[in-house]
């Protein structure tokens, strides 16, 4: 089975949190399947010092940093089709919420990655699951954005705590069309219906610990979508 991996460079400030991308590689390895990582040839939206959080008068390149995560085995986004995948995985970092989509600038108005949008679009047509981690399913929410496909979609609960906004996340998703649902990091959603998955990560005050089963348990429940295509509820 091969999985693409949808990279958005490298370093959670700007790019790909480098822990949940790893994480997915290696859950995707763990349960005997292949990754493909994919991303976009483009300018990242700005470059962040991960140790000040200042951003730096730079420039770096979406596919060539992602390239960092991958060791190098990394494709341009805009080549990819289905045909390449049996399954795709979206990590999170503030990446993906600045350069696959603009999340992260505009909210739920933002601007979506065209070739983004079209391989999202793609894979739930043709009816390929997906995964979306922490950020990732701004992502996919925008990606399925006047689709007339109301996906349930998690970025985590307000019953815990969380360094982020997820009430005001959660709406902006329901307001284009996503039907958000609370998650732990404990828990993981499964839209059978759509074939996709959402794990909430990092989006919530966790351990690197937690943050790796939740993965573990997504790439799971990705990869029995996968095997099951004509499973439906």
């Amino acid at each position: 089975m091969k999985i693409g991996v949808l990279l958005a460079g490298s370093g959670v400030y700007d790019g790909s949190e480098i822990q949940e991308a790893v994480f997915t590689l290696l859950a995707i390895a763990e349960c005997g399947a292949t990754a493909i990582c994919i991303a976009p040839n483009e300018e990242q939206y700005h470059v962040v010092n991960h140790l000040t959080g200042e951003e730096m008068p730079e420039k770096r390149n979406v596919l060539i940093e992602s390239a960092r995560i991958a060791r190098g085995n990394v494709s341009d986004l805009a080549t990819a089709t289905t045909d390449d995948f049996d399954a795709l995985v979206i990590p999170g970092g503030f990446g993906a919420a600045k350069n696959l989509n603009q999340w992260a600038i505009s909210g739920p108005e933002g601007a979506i990655n065209a070739d983004v949008k079209r391989l999202i679009l793609a894979m739930v047509k043709a009816k390929k699951p997906i995964a979306g981690l922490c950020m990732g399913p701004t992502v996919i929410a925008k990606a399925l954005e006047g689709e007339d496909i109301n996906a349930s979609l998690t970025v985590g609960s307000t019953e815990e705590a969380s360094p982020y906004d997820i009430q005001g996340i959660s709406e902006g998703m329901n307001n284009i069309g996503a039907m958000t649902a609370m998650a732990t990091v404990e828990e993981v959603i499964v839209d059978h219906t759509n074939r996709i998955v959402t794990a909430p990560c990092y989006m919530m005050d966790a351990s690197i610990q937690e943050v790796r089963e939740n993965i573990a348990m997504a790439i799971i429940e990705l990869i029995n979508l996968a095997n099951n295509p004509e499973e439906e509820s």
